[in-house]
C-alpha cells in the first residue's frame, strides 16, 4: 500500500497559516506529499522548501485571481496538487494549510485504509472536525461548524476537488457525485479560526474576496486594523490535547481571547441539534458531501 498526501498554500507567512504543522503531521503517514504553492506576496515558498523534506514535492502555481466566485480557485488548487501524484499511489490524504492530524490517530487512519483498500466500493474515508475558535482552548459547537469531511481519497483522478474544496465529488461525464466512504475513527484539528486577530483580520479582507465582491469585504469585513472575535460564539472548552506538530505554535500565542461557554446564548436550532447529536449521534439537516456506506 502507497501512501500520498497533497494540499496547496498561498501567502502562508502574510495570513500565519499553520502550514508547517500541518505538513509535519501528514508526512510520517505518506510516502510522498504533493503541495501547490501559488505565487505569494511573501516568503511562502521560502518556508515550505525550508523544510528539506525528500518526500515533499513542490509545484509553483499561480492563482487566478479573476474567479471570484464560490471560492472556486481553492478547488482549482486542490486538483492541481492531486492531478500531480502518480499513479502507483493507492491512497492519497488531503490536508488543508490550516488543518493537523494528531499523531495519536496515526495507527486508525492505517488500519482503515489497509482494511478498505481492496474494496472498490469505498471511494474514501471520512473524519470527524474539531473547530477551534479564538483560542486553541474553545472549539466552534454550533451548527455552523460541519461535523465531517472526506480527507482520503482513492487516487483516481475522475476525483474532482468540489466548489470550494471542502469536499470531493466523483466525475461520470457530465455529472458530479458524492464519494461513497468509510468513516475512520480519526479527527481533523482545524485552526484557521485561531491566528492573531491582525493576522486573521487580514486573511478575512483578502480570503472573503474569493466569494464576494470588493463592496461586500469593504461592508462586511471593513478595514479595522484587528478582527474581533465573537464572544458569545457557542463553544466548548476543549480539554484533550493537541497534535505535537502545534506544540511550538501553541506555546507562542501572543494575543488574548475571552469567552465564556457557560453564559452564551444558544439558539434553539443548536439546542434541539446538540441535544440529538449527544444522544442519538446525528444531526437534524446536516448537509453531507459524501454517502456513507452502511
Amino acid at each position: 500500500m502507497k501512501i500520498a498526501g497533497f494540499t496547496f498554500v498561498r501567502n502562508a507567512v502574510r495570513y500565519d497559516y499553520p502550514v508547517l504543522e500541518s505538513l509535519r503531521s501528514l508526512l510520517p503517514l505518506c510516502d510522498a506529499v504533493y503541495i501547490a504553492v501559488g505565487q505569494s506576496d511573501d516568503e511562502t515558498l521560502a518556508l515550505v522548501q525550508g523544510l528539506k523534506e525528500p518526500k515533499l514535492h513542490i509545484l509553483e502555481t499561480v492563482w487566478d485571481d479573476a474567479l471570484r466566485e464560490g471560492g472556486r480557485v481553492l478547488a482549482i488548487e486542490t486538483d492541481k496538487a492531486f492531478d500531480a501524484i502518480p499513479e502507483e499511489y493507492d491512497w492519497c490524504i488531503y490536508l488543508q494549510a490550516d488543518e493537523v492530524l494528531h499523531e495519536a490517530d496515526y495507527p486508525a487512519i492505517r488500519a482503515a485504509m489497509q482494511e478498505w483498500l481492496s474494496d472498490p466500493a469505498t471511494e474514501g474515508l471520512v473524519f470527524k472536525y474539531r473547530h477551534f475558535y479564538g483560542s486553541y482552548d474553545f472549539t466552534g459547537a454550533s451548527r455552523r461548524w460541519y461535523r465531517r469531511e472526506v480527507r482520503v481519497l482513492r487516487n483516481n483522478k475522475s476525483i474532482r476537488s468540489y466548489r470550494d474544496a471542502q469536499g470531493f465529488r466523483l466525475q461520470t461525464g457530465a455529472t458530479l457525485r458524492k464519494l461513497r466512504v468509510r468513516p475512520v475513527a480519526a479527527w481533523v484539528y482545524h485552526y484557521g479560526w485561531v491566528k492573531h486577530p491582525a493576522d486573521q483580520q487580514r486573511k478575512q479582507q483578502s480570503f472573503n474576496k474569493l466569494w464576494h465582491s470588493d463592496d461586500w469585504v469593504s461592508e462586511h469585513v471593513g478595514a479595522a486594523p484587528t478582527y474581533h472575535y465573537d464572544g458569545s460564539e457557542p463553544l466548548e472548552a476543549f480539554a484533550g490535547t493537541h497534535p505535537a506538530a502545534m506544540q511550538a505554535r501553541i506555546s507562542s500565542m501572543n494575543w488574548h481571547f475571552e469567552t465564556n461557554p457557560a453564559q452564551v446564548r444558544w439558539s434553539w436550532k443548536d439546542r434541539l441539534s446538540k441535544f440529538t447529536e449527544r444522544w442519538f449521534g446525528w444531526r437534524p439537516g446536516e448537509y453531507k458531501n459524501y454517502q456513507e456506506i452502511r
